[in-house]
């Protein structure tokens, strides 16, 4: 037996006592774990917990599982939602396939998790922009899916909205650009994989009656094409206010997650044309700062809303104290006296249920509720035990809660 693994793996060791010379489907190992409500495979997938982490097993060829392993490791580099590869395990015995190692995503769900158990309405919107997103910014990397389905995704709450993470890279390609005919098949599989995973839901009652599962993989189709369009489109510009179509460009396709890689202005007849090299951002700009003055790594539309939170606090530091508060002192306190005290007043049988800076960010909705029912600031402390009465219990467990 080889286990091949990009270091640092150190958490991993416990995995070498596993018995990878059996078949996987015939592992017997007090470790593995079922996971509810998961998505379908055409492989043998199993989930081994060790050390506290959860890992998903693969088994396909070598050749597969090589190549799949630095599809991965590509993906990550270049900054691409995708589950962590772990490593691969090869040489297992004579006529043993590999297995494809895979740290399983905290705090993510499936696709038939959220239909299972929806909170704040069905998931249909969210669901469709997150595999939008995920979609273009492949396409934009050069990485052709081969695959995309619901059951080859991971989603994970962030501030409300949902983020989409690669699960499956085995049909994967990455080039160096894609052709509008690659891209076009890509997204034609996507729609024929989503539309058949969603009959399934419906024919197992999962799915709302108003939810047309056609119209739905249709619907993805025109979301791809509109994001595709608004990040890759050339515009004309005039002389007169080509300044201001310009940065109203950029900051457009910021405010979509993505980065200018290029501005090129050709001049042609009708007027300057501009171009615009999109590329994926090289890292979440609210997730970077959030770090940087709390130490704390959460996704990026929950550092925007507790970036937001801290500045409040800051204002409210300035008001009461009579002068300025710099922005370290502000997040220093913000932590000591507002975020640390909510997290440890979550209940011990709820935690594990949310990502502690999204169960936050939740409060500081239901107190935004709260407060507009009651027609004053009911206060954070208020806000958090009220929420932890009526609204985290309905939230569904979370790996390895969820383990059965």
């Amino acid at each position: 037996m080889k286990f091949v693994f990009s270091p640092p793996a150190d958490e991993a060791a416990g995995l070498l006592t596993l018995p990878w010379a059996e078949p996987l489907e015939e592992w017997q190992d007090e470790r593995l774990v079922e996971i509810r409500q998961r998505g379908i495979s055409r492989h043998i997938v199993r989930f081994v917990s060790d050390g506290g982490v959860l890992y998903a097993l693969k088994a396909i060829t070598e050749r597969l599982a090589r190549r799949e392993y630095r599809l991965l490791r590509a993906l990550s580099e270049l900054n691409i939602p995708a589950v962590e590869v772990v490593g691969v395990v090869v040489d297992r015995g004579r006529d043993a396939e590999a297995i494809l190692v895979t740290r399983f995503l905290d705090f993510s769900t499936t696709y038939r998790a959220l239909f299972s158990n929806p909170r704040g309405g069905q998931p249909t919107e969210k669901l469709l922009d997150a595999m939008v997103q995920l979609l273009v910014r492949l396409h934009l990397s050069g990485f052709f899916w081969g695959d995309c389905s619901l059951s080859n995704t991971l989603f994970r709450l962030d501030a409300g909205a949902l983020e989409a993470y690669l699960v499956d890279a085995e049909t994967s390609e990455q080039h160096p650009s894609l052709t509008d005919g690659q891209r076009r098949f890509d997204v034609d599989l996507a729609q024929e994989r989503v539309c058949g995973e969603l009959l399934d839901l419906q024919a197992g009652e999962l799915l709302p009656l108003e939810v047309d599962p056609l119209q739905i993989a249709d619907e993805l189709a025109l979301r791809y094409e509109g994001l595709w369009q608004e990040l890759t489109r050339e515009e004309i510009l005039h002389p007169d206010d080509q300044r201001y179509r310009i940065a109203e460009r950029l900051r457009r396709i910021n405010e979509l997650g993505f980065d200018a890689d290029e501005v090129e202005i050709v001049s042609a007849p009708e007027g300057n044309r501009l171009r615009v090299r999109t590329k994926v951002a090289e890292s979440a700009q609210h997730s970077r700062q959030f770090f940087l003055r709390t130490g704390l790594d959460v996704e990026e539309n929950q550092a925007r809303r507790l970036l937001n939170d801290i500045a409040s606090f800051r204002g409210y530091l300035e008001l009461s104290g009579g002068g300025p508060v710099s922005e370290i002192v502000a997040a220093n306190r913000w932590l000591e006296e507002v975020y640390d005290p909510v997290v440890a007043s979550i209940p011990a049988s709820l935690r594990g249920r949310l990502a502690p800076a999204e169960i936050f960010h939740e409060i500081l909705e239901h107190r935004w509720y709260l407060s507009e029912e009651a027609g004053l600031d009911v206060g954070t402390a208020t806000a958090a035990s009220s929420y932890f009465d009526t609204v985290l219990p309905e939230a569904p467990a979370t790996p390895p809660e969820s383990l059965v």
